[in-house]
């Protein structure tokens, strides 16, 4: 597995320069608005991060394709359109749960949040030109019917059946004692679906079956649920300046956690279960060694 693990860490970092890259091109090309709005949404979006969910999609991409060398150009500008949509998406939802509305908080991948610099109006109108930047680059960047196919599939992700949903159940439970399996539905939601659909996106952009797509995205939502399962440990057992943000955020609003349900060493536990489950769908994916060895990466992670 240690062969694993080195080869996934080395295409993670590769893949995030990769992700960078084509971010710092969208920023530069795309249509941001006026400089009220462009500033913060630049900020926002080349903020950093690990960059997983881009990785998905280039993963699921290449999977489907039959490798890298096998993608045509069209592909592989529709596989990066996947990548950048998801990730305005992504980072739309993180502008929005650090506004003081909701999770409210001052520190994100170690700077300040966007509304710390910009102010909240600013960040609401980023992430929400975020969220319409995504579905643009879709449409913009891939054949019809997978762009068509690709916009389902997000949208019903970062949805109120998805995503929205989940950041809506997320703070209705704050301050209670959520059961474990309420707990599960909140990080099915607000996690697992917006990760799930960047594996299905990779799929779709690269022209794969409905049946590549569907174990592309079951991989993606195990993946997902063992990375909410960690971040649940890491609220509780890492600190600001690894994690990048500020931690016992979620014990202190007593927010519905895996840890507050089942204790340390029962959400360790669900992690690895979680982890299990990937690990099994990486090989019916045909994600190889790099699927797996992504699995124990974030299972392992510290921040």
């Amino acid at each position: 597995m240690t062969d694993s693990v080195e080869a996934a860490r080395a295409w993670l970092e590769e893949t995030r320069l990769w992700s960078e890259a084509a971010l710092e091109r969208f920023v530069r090309e795309a249509e941001l608005g006026p400089p009220e709005i462009a500033d913060a949404t630049r900020y926002a979006l080349l903020g950093g991060g690990k960059r997983i969910r881009p990785a998905l999609v280039r993963l699921a991409g290449e999977a489907a394709a039959g490798g890298q060398d096998a993608m045509d150009p069209a592909t592989k500008r529709a596989v990066e359109a996947a990548a950048i949509a998801i990730e305005c998406v992504h980072t739309y939802s993180l502008v929005h749960d650090d506004l003081p509305c909701m999770d409210d908080d001052d520190l994100r991948r170690g700077r300040p949040t966007v509304h710390k610099v910009y102010g909240e109006a600013a960040a609401v109108l980023a992430g929400d030109a975020l969220l319409t930047l995504a579905f643009e680059t879709l449409a913009a960047g891939m054949p019809a019917p997978a762009a068509a196919r690709a916009t389902l599939a997000l949208a019903r992700a970062a949805g109120p059946a998805g995503m929205v949903g989940g950041q809506a159940l997320d703070l209705a439970g704050e301050g209670q004692d959520l059961a474990a399996d309420r707990i599960r539905v909140i990080h099915e939601l607000k996690t697992a679906r917006l990760i799930a659909a960047a594996a299905e996106l990779g799929a779709i952009a690269a022209g794969g079956t409905e049946a590549q797509a569907r174990l592309a995205a079951g991989y993606g939502r195990a993946i997902g649920l063992t990375f909410q399962a960690v971040d649940d440990v890491l609220d509780v057992t890492g600190d600001a300046a690894t994690l990048g943000k500020t931690p016992g955020k979620d014990q202190d609003a007593r927010k519905g956690t895996l840890v507050a349900a089942l204790g340390l060493e029962g959400a360790r536990a669900e992690a690895e279960r979680h982890a299990h489950g990937a690990r099994n769908l990486a090989a019916k994916a045909g994600f190889g060694v790099l699927g797996l060895g992504l699995v124990e990466l974030l299972a392992a992670r510290r921040a």
